[in-house]
């Protein structure tokens, strides 16, 4: 195995489910050290629960104690010089069902599999080799690069958000390394990730006048997202690099929790899910018109509104965005991945998927790409993986570009 296959396996080792990113982190901050100028620990705000745009699926996840890696090449200040950052993920999303090995990697017919596999543990080591390459040929940008390697992306983007909130990135361009299969994603969605909380009154099954199920209040709840999300969706068409999808924003319903017996009707059901959505509606349109959609449905119950049977919390809110395909760090990119190729043209696409790239993009107003190795259907399964021989082509990819970009 090349050192880089090595990196990889040696990641995906490491269980780096959110909140226990520690062991990973301080590995990296080996490896890195090997191929740049400066690493950093950058450990999360205290108080970064406070910021507005904190979110966190795991309630009792705390940011005090962790830490974000800051990896840095030094520019030689030849040129006009065009400072660069790349944006990517430790953390991992749980072992998926009949996924036997997550953490114990394995290398068949050409690919890695293992959980982070290309979400993004894929991308890490392929940023690695890029550097290792640069070094290794002597090529030194001409202005500064700096790598956000975060914690906490897959529960609610607070590792990205501390480092953005830090406000001492100077960058003219980033790329997000995301599974894109060496496509270029000039446009991701947004999501809102949701929790209802829904209320009723307890009974035995012979008494039915006497109780209120929770459970059927939560499953006309699923029905009144549909038809918003129909709706949203058929409103939404028009946008060329999104259309390519059937369902660019998709909803879905992840968890349902309630009941102890069977005949007996249930006090309480929690529901959980993801609501995509595309750059013609924000966060917070989407919030509130899902609020004014279950307060205008009556409850199953015939007491009442919905929305006085259930508490909607949402646990994430991510926004899309979009990056004009004649900005610099696009076009840069559809470069490298040319030369890298041996000329093969560049595909650009968007992502049907939300990820860090909105807080650079949107909040600090820095144009933003996402690319990567990889497949985003093969992220989050049970046979997630990565082919070694793209992670060669998009390390490839990744050196070239911060060359041309940095010049």
């Amino acid at each position: 195995m090349t050192e880089t296959e090595d990196l990889l396996c040696e990641m995906i080792r490491h269980p780096s489910v959110s909140g226990h990113e520690a062991e990973l982190i301080g590995f990296l901050t080996g490896a890195f050290a090997s191929v740049a100028d400066e690493v950093e620990l950058a450990p999360m705000m205290a108080d970064l629960v406070d910021d507005p745009d904190y979110a966190s699926v795991l309630p009792d996840l705390s940011p005090v104690g962790r830490c974000n890696l800051v990896v840095r090449l030094r520019g030689t200040g030849e040129g006009r010089g065009h400072p660069l950052a790349f944006n990517t993920h430790a953390d991992v999303v749980p072992a998926a069902e009949g996924q036997e090995r997550a953490f114990d990697p394995w290398v068949e017919d050409g690919f890695i599999y293992g959980r982070g596999a290309c979400d993004a543990k894929g991308q890490i080591a392929m940023l690695w080799a890029a550097l290792r390459q640069l070094k290794a040929t002597g090529v030194r940008p001409h202005s500064d690069v700096t790598m956000h390697i975060v914690v906490e992306e897959e529960s609610g983007g607070n590792g990205t958000l501390a480092l953005v909130r830090r406000g001492d990135l100077a960058a003219e361009g980033v790329v997000v390394l995301e599974p894109t299969d060496l496509r270029i994603a000039v446009a991701a969605r947004g999501a809102v990730w949701f929790r209802a909380t829904c209320r009723g009154r307890s009974g035995h099954v012979g008494s039915p006048g006497e109780s209120i199920s929770a459970l059927k209040a939560a499953i006309t709840l699923t029905q009144v997202f549909e038809a918003y999300h129909a709706q949203l969706l058929a409103a939404s068409r028009g946008m060329p690099v999104f259309d390519a999808y059937e369902n660019p924003m998709p909803l879905v319903f992840g968890r349902l929790e309630s009941g102890t017996w069977p005949a007996t009707v249930p006090a309480r059901a929690v529901l959980e899910g993801v609501l995509g959505f595309l750059p013609n509606r924000t966060r917070e349109q989407v919030m509130a018109e899902l609020r004014a959609a279950v307060a205008a449905c009556a409850s199953p119950s015939g007491e009442g509104t919905l929305a006085e049977r259930c508490d909607l919390e949402f646990t994430f809110r991510h926004d899309a965005y979009v990056t004009p395909p004649q900005a610099r760090v696009t076009e840069v990119m559809r470069q490298a991945v040319t030369l890298a190729g041996g000329g093969r043209q560049a595909e650009m696409i968007a992502m049907p998927a939300s990820s860090d790239a909105w807080f650079y993009n949107n909040q600090l107003g820095i144009p933003t790409s996402t690319f990567g190795v990889g497949k985003l259907t093969d992220a989050h399964t049970a046979h997630e993986r990565v082919s070694i021989a793209d992670l060669q082509r998009g390390a490839d990819t990744v050196a070239t570009f911060i060359r041309l970009f940095t010049e």
